[in-house]
């Protein structure tokens, strides 16, 4: 099975796991900001976890900038939106897909010859 496959399964999977927990919580609470900051760091374990993810994404978002202007990625914008709407668990898996498209589509380009 090709990488790429692999992280786009796990795109499926990030997202389903991810708003199988939030979309309960957003019926029962409403889109209520305070109430989901109150309740992430409600005690020291969610905060853990909160702020984990937190520096995670930031990490990612310094990842995904370098790695665009490295490898010339042209849809880095769907990764920093999936962070935005979903969170890690899609972003990573959907910037290494790009990531791998991209490699994929460098390797099949003709190398130049020197003269």
């Amino acid at each position: 099975m090709k990488l790429k496959t692999v992280y786009l399964a796990l795109c499926i999977l990030g997202t389903i796991l991810a708003y199988w927990q939030f979309l309960p919580w957003l019926l029962a609470s409403g889109l209520n900001v305070r109430l989901l900051i109150h309740e992430l760091f409600l005690n020291r374990i969610s905060a853990f976890f909160a702020i984990d993810v937190i520096v995670s994404s930031i990490v990612l978002l310094v990842f995904m900038r370098a790695e665009s202007d490295r490898l010339g990625i042209r849809k880095r914008w769907l990764a920093v939106l999936a962070l935005l709407t979903v969170g890690v668990s899609l972003a990573l898996p959907l910037f290494l897909y790009l990531r791998e498209l991209e490699l994929e589509h460098s390797a099949s380009l003709p190398t130049p010859t020197t003269v």
